[in-house]
C-alpha cells in the first residue's frame, strides 16, 4: 500500500464529509450550554437590518417601534417584526500544507489535522447559512474556492483540500515559502467584516508577517488555529538526530523532566489582535467544541 494513502498521512474526503454531523452536534451542544445565559447562541443571526426575518408575539423588552400593526390589528394581540442582520457572514479557510506541516508523531500529520479542523469549521458555517470558501497552500499551486452558500460550497472546499494536500505530498520542493503573502492574499479575498480561519504551525511566517496580520485583523475577524504535535510540546528524554535549517546533520540530547516551553506563537498572535487557539494534532476533530465557539460564539 502507498504510504501516502495511509490514515493520518493523507486527507480522506469521506472523513471530511462525515464531519458535517460532528459540526451539527457541536453547535447543538454550544446552544444548550449558552441557552441559560443572556444573549443565547442562535443558529440564525437576527438584528436590525432591513429584511424581515420573522413576526412573533410581542414580549416584555421588545422595541415598540417594531410592532407590526397589520398583524396586531388582525389578531388583536401585539406582534413585532424581527429583522435579519445585514452583515454578510463569509468565512474563508486558509489551509497551510507547506513542508513543515507534513509531519506528525501521533494519529495524524499536522496538515491532515488542519484539514479536518477547517472542514469542521466549514460545515458549521455552511449549516448556519453562511458563505464558506478555502485557500489551500503548499502544493505546486494554491487551491482557491470562492466562498458560496450551502452544501455545494463544502463539496468544493473538501475537493480543494484533498487535491492541495496530495499535491503537497507529491511536491519535491525543499524550501518552505513564507506564509505572510498567503495571509495577505486571503485578506484581500474576503469582504470587510468576514472571518478568516487559518490552520498552521506558523513555521517560516516570513518578512512583514506582523504587519500582514494587523492589516488582515483590520479587515476581518482573524482566528489562527496553531497546530501542535505531542513531540514538540513535550519531547521524551533521549538522544535524537536532527537536520538543521542550513542542512547540517547533527545529534542532540533532551534531558529528562524538561518542562514544556510556553507557546510564544499564541502570545505573538494575540499581540497582533488575532484570536489564537492551540490545537493538538492527536485530538479528534469531533471533540473540538472550542473551535465552534471561536467561530460562532463571538
Amino acid at each position: 500500500m502507498d504510504v501516502l494513502d495511509h490514515s493520518g498521512v493523507s486527507v480522506d474526503p469521506d472523513r471530511l464529509f462525515r464531519l458535517r454531523f460532528a459540526a451539527a452536534e457541536a453547535r447543538r451542544a454550544l446552544s444548550r450550554r449558552t441557552s441559560a445565559r443572556p444573549g443565547p447562541f442562535v443558529t440564525k443571526r437576527r438584528g436590525r437590518g432591513s429584511e424581515t426575518d420573522d413576526v412573533r408575539t410581542w414580549s416584555h423588552g421588545d422595541d415598540i417601534r417594531h410592532i407590526d400593526r397589520n398583524v396586531t390589528a388582525r389578531t388583536g394581540v401585539p406582534h413585532v417584526r424581527t429583522f435579519r442582520d445585514e452583515r454578510e457572514k463569509t468565512t474563508l479557510l486558509l489551509a497551510d500544507f507547506r513542508p513543515p506541516m507534513l509531519f506528525g508523531t501521533r494519529r495524524a500529520f499536522l496538515s491532515v489535522a488542519a484539514a479536518e479542523l477547517l472542514a469542521l469549521i466549514g460545515w458549521s458555517v455552511a449549516e448556519d447559512g453562511g458563505r464558506v470558501g478555502v485557500l489551500a497552500v503548499g502544493g505546486a499551486e494554491p487551491e482557491f474556492v470562492r466562498p458560496v452558500v450551502g452544501e455545494r460550497a463544502m463539496v468544493a472546499v473538501i475537493g480543494a483540500l484533498a487535491r492541495a494536500h496530495r499535491s503537497a505530498l507529491d511536491s519535491e520542493a525543499k524550501k518552505t515559502q513564507p506564509l505572510a503573502p498567503d495571509i495577505e492574499a486571503a485578506g484581500r479575498l474576503l469582504p470587510p467584516g468576514g472571518t478568516l480561519a487559518i490552520a498552521t504551525a506558523l513555521d517560516a511566517p516570513g518578512d512583514g508577517f506582523d504587519e500582514t496580520v494587523v492589516r488582515a485583523v483590520h479587515r476581518a475577524d482573524v482566528t489562527v488555529f496553531v497546530m501542535t504535535d505531542a513531540f514538540e510540546r513535550q519531547p521524551p528524554a533521549g538522544v535524537y538526530p536532527f537536520l538543521s535549517v542550513d542542512g547540517r546533520r547533527a545529534v542532540g540530547a533532551i534531558p529528562a523532566d524538561v518542562a514544556p516551553a510556553a507557546d510564544r506563537r499564541l502570545d505573538r498572535l494575540a499581540a497582533l489582535g488575532a484570536s489564537a487557539i492551540a490545537v493538538a494534532a492527536e485530538e479528534n476533530p469531533e471533540t473540538l467544541l472550542r473551535v465552534i465557539e471561536a467561530i460562532h460564539g463571538r
